[in-house]
């Protein structure tokens, strides 16, 4: 069950960069800007972007989400406050999250 769900959980992007570079690109880049950019903001080369088994380290340590949930880890809009933060681009739902709670 665990192999099933780690498979179909990770099919928007976040078994690996996809998810990041695609945002990203919804901020103007193309898929090669987007790629380095990304690459350098989480400290990799862009080929570990694609590697699940690197991305889940690299995205354990920086606490930006993975299909399966582990213990002291944020999740849902925690993970959005990081990512927004780490790529320095804004996220409606974390602005208007913040907006909500008068931050």
């Amino acid at each position: 069950m665990a192999v099933t769900h780690e498979s179909t959980a990770g099919m928007g992007g976040i078994r690996s960069a996809g998810d990041l570079v695609f945002r990203m690109e919804l901020q103007g880049m193309k898929i090669n800007e987007a790629k380095k950019y990304v690459a350098e903001k989480l400290g990799c080369g862009i080929d570990q972007l694609a590697d699940c088994a690197e991305m889940k380290d690299i995205r354990e340590d920086l606490n930006i989400g993975t299909t399966q949930s582990r213990p002291n880890a944020g999740v849902g809009i925690q993970t959005k406050f990081r990512i927004a933060e780490l790529l320095n681009i804004p996220i409606n739902s974390v602005n208007k999250f913040k907006k909500e709670a008068g931050i």
